[in-house]
């Protein structure tokens, strides 16, 4: 059974498709579904139903999944061990981020990174915080820089880095905005229910925290909409679509910050590696530069 049969299978199982998971392999779509077929005879078994254009997987490529996943994963991790012998620092480095961090937080710390360790091929990928963690659990991330869970996740090392503290702001014309600037004190939590808001996705971790706030004080969040971009989230309040909590860095004179009677709310982001996994060389000075950050926390 060797590898590269494997990763194709792995890669047409991801994309539901042989001619994606070509692109994704750079490769073309016969030669990929000769790895498949050939993994197919060794195994004695269809790893993949193919009605029409759909392609789905059949039990025994839902058996083999995960144990692909893991032999592919052992093999690299292998290789990265006995490449970090040699003591250099380059090779492809595979590195997340989400979209606020990659644009508010790493640039120089990425500019700093390259000027030093030139050989290593950043492969920077921008994606929810969410899949992020995912992709380290699977393998197919080395290290994520990105909002962290709520809760730990097992086999995962994680590490707080910077502290957001989250604002609740809205339009300079929006009611509440005319409603604070005449109150003698801070806006309740209730009296922000009776206007929609404009939150991230459901299932983010921001909204997780911000949600938990308004649960515990027996309230139900009144999302119009949302959206996991929070440069879309600072558009759409500056344009009264509703009331929001953005990072305090995102404040401008398009937005005003509401006094609320609660708690201030933060947000954890930091980077995250498995414990499993044998890191880089190149990861390594990765986290050195990260850890360098702890004393400029915002």
């Amino acid at each position: 059974m060797d590898t590269q049969s494997l990763q194709a299978f792995l890669a047409v199982a991801e994309a539901q498709s042989f001619s994606r998971a070509a692109e994704q392999l750079h490769l073309t779509q016969p030669a990929v579904s000769k790895r498949i077929a050939t993994l197919e005879e060794l195994l004695g078994t269809r790893l993949f139903d193919r009605i029409g254009r759909r392609i789905a997987l059949t039990e025994a490529g839902s058996v083999l999944l995960p144990k692909a996943q893991h032999i592919l994963f052992t093999v690299d991790d292998s290789r990265r061990a006995l490449a970090n012998l040699s003591g250099q620092v380059g090779g492809r480095l595979t590195l997340a981020t989400s979209h606020h961090i990659g644009l508010h937080r790493l640039p120089p710390l990425l500019k700093q990174y390259t000027q030093r360790h030139p050989e290593v091929a950043l492969d920077l990928r921008f994606l929810d915080s969410e899949l992020a963690y995912q992709g380290i659990v699977d393998g197919t991330l080395e290290i994520a820089i990105v909002t962290l869970a709520p809760h730990p996740v097992e086999q995962l090392h994680v590490v707080e880095l910077w502290r957001d503290r989250l604002c609740f702001v809205c339009a300079t014309d929006h009611p509440l905005a005319e409603r604070s600037r005449q109150s003698p004190g801070p806006l309740s939590l209730t009296e922000l229910c009776e206007f929609n808001c404009v939150m991230p996705g459901a299932k983010t971790f921001t909204r997780t925290l911000i949600s938990q706030r308004f649960i515990e004080a027996g309230l139900t969040l009144p999302v119009s909409m949302s959206t996991n971009y929070l440069e879309t989230l600072k558009m759409m309040c500056s344009v009264g679509l509703g009331w929001s909590l953005l990072p305090e860095n995102m404040i401008d004179n398009e937005l005003v910050e509401l006094p609320v009677d609660t708690a201030p709310i933060h947000r954890p982001l930091g980077y995250l590696v498995h414990t499993n996994r044998t890191l880089s060389n190149a990861a390594r000075k990765m986290i050195e530069e990260l850890e360098n950050t702890r004393g400029a926390r915002k």
